[in-house]
């Protein structure tokens, strides 16, 4: 089986974790979803799933059909950890259905708060590859679905906020050193008239957790999709820079290489680690890598336990009911066999 984004590092990988491109679309012959019953949605999802699972696509094979409303709350919990649902998604679930590409790169929530919510994710900074794979599958649904559009407004959705492209696209950003320097408030304030925002890892209301951080597109009307696009990777590949000059400056003190090196020598020896203590190491130990200062672990190796060590994916990945005191156990010995 291939191996899923968060497994993998990719390009510009020392501060880009993935990007992601999502489409709002909704069906035209139907109300937008909070003003449906449970028997319209559950039309809307088997109209979404047809034109997904039997299109002409060489991928449509590999989706596989989650009734969100069939799964525990740890199950629905680590869609969410993983990035592959939001947390209104999995909370509203009448009629709901996540379809999932089997290496989880293209997730397509039905019934969120529009019809469709497609969803492409690739490692590193990748804008153009993700939007080029989300282009080509928004175009065979839009063969096979009556998508609610106006001449003025673009593609219509249920927030205003979304109205013309439909398109959110984002960076997953590590930002250690701008965040250590200080210098987040005032991008922060920079970036929103830029037509910008950057949210906490799991967008709109979330805080930064060991310091990652969402930059997306925040204006869809008046403004093509490329554009869009071209602005986000400019701006993204300014903060890089930026970042990465501050790491620099930063690795050469000699608090920083022991704030790095304690992290190491924790999880490398721990036998207890709640989640957010694992995520603050592990954050501190990608900066040590990227630095040079640590050299026998791949960013890979990293990037796939940010992932794996949050609380309801451990669960899911462990088969089994455990409780906080169980998870943390089990986290230490996942960390120490990678350490």
């Amino acid at each position: 089986m291939s191996k899923k984004w968060y497994e993998k590092n990719g390009k510009d990988g020392d501060a880009v974790i993935s990007t992601r491109i999502r489409f709002a679309r909704n069906l035209e012959e139907y109300p937008f979803p909070i003003r449906c019953n449970k028997e319209t949605r559950q039309k809307i999802t088997e109209k979404v799933k047809d034109a997904v699972l039997n299109s002409n696509s060489v991928i449509s094979s590999r989706f596989s059909c989650i009734n969100i409303d069939e799964l525990d709350p740890s199950a629905k919990v680590s869609l969410v950890e993983r990035h592959l649902a939001s947390p209104e998604f999995i909370s509203d679930n009448q009629g709901s259905c996540l379809l999932l590409l089997d290496d989880e790169s293209v997730s397509v929530m039905i019934n969120e708060e529009d019809h469709i919510r497609l969803q492409v994710m690739q490692e590193g900074f990748e804008l153009d590859k993700a939007y080029e794979l989300a282009t080509r599958l928004d175009t065979l649904l839009d063969e096979r679905l009556n998508f609610a559009f106006s001449d003025k407004l673009g593609y219509l959705t249920q927030c205003p906020t979304n109205l013309g492209t439909g398109m959110r696209a984002s960076v997953m950003l590590h930002l250690p050193a701008l965040r250590a320097t200080k210098a987040m408030r005032k991008i922060s304030e920079n970036l929103s008239k830029l037509g910008l925002t950057i949210r906490g890892a799991f967008g709109e209301g979330s805080d930064p957790v060991a310091c990652m951080y969402q930059l997306s597109n925040q204006i869809t009307l008046g403004i093509s999709e490329k554009t869009a696009i071209e602005n986000l990777k400019s701006i993204t590949a300014q903060l890089i820079k930026q970042e990465l000059s501050a790491r620099q400056t930063l690795a050469k003190e000699i608090t920083v290489q022991d704030k790095i090196f304690r992290s190491y020598g924790i999880l490398q020896n721990a036998r207890l680690l709640s989640g957010e203590e694992a995520l603050n190491h592990l954050s501190n130990i990608r900066m040590g890598i990227t630095t040079g200062l640590i050299t026998n672990i791949s960013l890979d190796t990293v990037n796939r336990l940010i992932v794996e060590t949050q609380p309801a994916t451990l669960i899911k990945l462990t088969g089994k009911p455990l409780d906080s005191a169980q998870r943390d156990k089990i986290r230490a010995e996942a960390v120490r066999k990678e350490m």
